[in-house]
């Protein structure tokens, strides 16, 4: 997006500066251009070992973690302002407002709690970090075999609330 907006402003700055200015000063308006656009590109940027993980199968109740490497392979210091889950059930372990110099790595752990979170389950972490998109998405799923009396009492209160309806 960037990129996009420096160039529409490059474009438009040799448009109007060629109709009346001298060719000494589209040079310099040329080169600042283009250190701007160097700038812009020395940003940081995240390269994960994976960005999703899948826990399989588990029992409700159970709290499991994972691990998210990366690397910053940008040209400037990583640092993650935020991290956020989809839910209070899934919550990041992250390096916070740390800076991580080009080249080096951290790790992200992301918890998930399973409680009253039956069946197939898919969560996000978004983090927000100083990269060229600002966020960085990771997923995690599981498939969560319901407590057989926690069960029964979601289906007598379905069954409930179906005959309070009726």
């Amino acid at each position: 997006m960037k990129r996009i907006t420096w160039t529409i402003t490059f474009v438009l700055l040799l448009g109007v500066g060629a109709c009346n200015e001298s060719a000494s000063k589209k040079v310099n308006q040329e080169k600042a251009t283009e250190n701007a656009e160097k700038k812009g590109a020395a940003m940081a940027a995240m390269s994960f070992n994976k960005s999703s993980h899948d826990f399989g199968t588990i029992k409700e109740g159970e709290t499991v973690q994972t691990t998210f490497s990366f690397t910053n392979t940008g040209q400037s210091d990583l640092i993650i302002v935020d991290a956020r889950g989809s839910c209070g059930c899934t919550v990041p372990d992250y390096p916070k407002n740390t800076p991580i110099a080009p080249g080096a790595t951290g790790e992200i752990v992301v918890s998930f709690d399973s409680s009253n979170k039956p069946n197939m389950q898919q969560k996000t972490v978004t983090l927000s970090a100083n990269t060229a998109s600002g966020r960085e998405t990771l997923r995690i799923k599981a498939m969560v075999t319901p407590d057989p009396v926690k069960q029964k009492q979601r289906d007598e209160a379905a069954k409930a609330r179906q005959q309070n309806a009726n």
